[in-house]
């Protein structure tokens, strides 16, 4: 049986915020919102190593954010770009989930 942390909005929810949470990430996003680049040009772009940006790029596609895709005339270089279906769907489910409409009045139930 599912508890509440398990539900599996949740749990996908979690891994985007955990990649996320990174500001390198952020920043990565923030220049692929803006269109597709390579590794190379991000690392030139935030003054970061190559190495660094593809592990960070791998934690963004492992959380379904971004997709890379190869060259056709040289498969050797991957164009990253936001995968903007999966994008949509994180910022719905980060939305409902903090939509303050949705908080219940309760009275704590302990035994006092």
């Amino acid at each position: 049986m599912l508890n509440q942390y398990d539900h599996p909005d949740l749990q996908q929810l979690a891994v985007v915020l955990r990649a996320l949470s990174h500001p390198h990430r952020l920043a990565i996003l923030r220049l692929l919102l803006r269109g597709r680049h390579c590794n190379c040009e991000l690392a030139a772009a935030l003054g970061l190593a190559i190495n660094l940006i593809s592990h960070h790029l791998r934690t963004l596609e492992q959380a379904g954010l971004v997709c890379g895709e190869r060259a056709p005339q040289d498969a050797r270089w991957i164009y990253y770009s936001v995968d903007v279906p999966a994008m949509q769907a994180a910022r719905s489910a980060l939305f409902t989930f903090l939509d303050p409409s949705g908080i219940a009045p309760r009275d704590p139930q302990c035994p006092r």
